[in-house]
């Protein structure tokens, strides 16, 4: 797979507009409510499509398959 089909988590959900800001993103995933293919992300973590993105946002938990990547 090419370097640029993958994308840093805390880049691709503030890209997503999943957060306002990539600090957002960066401090959501701090706090272990992020998670990659059930595994609990970095920030650095990269994503690809066809991966399964969990976020616990307060009551709410999302999960969101990711189609693709943004350049």
């Amino acid at each position: 797979m090419d370097r640029m089909d993958r994308l840093r988590i805390d880049k691709w959900l503030w890209a997503a507009r999943f957060f306002k800001t990539r600090s957002l993103a960066a401090d959501e995933i701090g706090k272990n409510r992020v998670q990659v293919n059930g595994d609990v992300a970095k920030a650095s973590r990269e994503v690809k499509a066809g991966d399964t993105v969990t976020m616990r946002l307060g009551a709410v938990t999302r999960v969101v398959l990711v189609r693709g990547v943004s350049g």
